[in-house]
Formats: structure tokens, C-alpha cells, sequence
């Protein structure tokens, strides 16, 4: 029975931009063990690895909604805005997207690009 209580693993989740790697467990809109958890997209799901509580979860990312990649919820890969994007496609698309995220979207490109070595 112990097999029952534990999540059955479907996969590994792999971010075609970043390489994230995780296991999923769920892939959908209604993760199992709760109630009233609808996601707005489907999603790869994993149960949350730092919690007891069975209900708990970590959505790890989805299919891009233009060109169907699989990303991340990474802010460097994608963004959710009523549907997942990942952001080579919001790059080409950027004037179809509000002001507010277009902003978004450019203080990310400026925060990547920051120089990682020390002096």
C-alpha cells in the first residue's frame, strides 16, 4: 500500500530552453489531491518535495502556446499571459503583447545580460 501513497512518476520534465530537468508526476489541469485547484493551462506537475501534505504541488512548466515547446515557469523562459509563451516567441511577437508587459519583457532582457564575472 505504501506504493499507493506515493505520486507514480510519468516522466521527466526537460525545459527545451533552459534544460531544467525534474520529474513529473501529473500532466493536465486538475492536479490530483485537491479540490478546488483548476490550472488555467495544462501544465507538468510535480508534488511539492519540500512538503508532507499530498494536496501541495510545483507546477513546472508547459507547452508554449505559439510554437509548442515545452518551457519552463522560469521567468527567463516563458510567461503566462492567459496563455503559457515562451520568450523567443514573445521576442516576435512583442507589439501584440500590452505595454506593461512589453516593459516586463525588456527589464528581463537588461537583467540576463548583466555581466556574471566579478572584478
Amino acid at each position: 500500500m505504501a506504493s499507493e501513497a506515493e505520486p507514480r512518476l510519468l516522466g521527466m520534465f526537460e525545459c527545451q530552453l533552459c534544460a531544467l530537468t525534474a520529474p513529473y508526476s501529473y500532466v493536465g489541469q486538475k492536479p490530483p489531491d485537491t479540490h478546488a485547484v483548476v490550472l488555467l493551462e495544462e501544465s507538468y506537475i510535480m508534488k511539492d518535495p519540500f512538503s508532507s501534505d499530498k494536496a501541495r504541488f510545483l507546477v513546472l512548466g508547459s507547452r508554449c502556446s505559439v510554437c509548442g515547446k515545452l518551457v519552463c515557469v522560469g521567468p527567463d523562459c516563458s510567461l503566462f499571459y492567459s496563455k503559457r509563451v515562451c520568450l523567443p516567441c514573445v521576442q516576435e511577437n512583442i507589439s501584440a503583447f500590452p505595454q506593461e508587459i512589453q516593459q516586463d519583457v525588456e527589464k528581463r532582457k537588461g537583467a540576463s545580460k548583466k555581466p556574471s564575472s566579478h572584478p
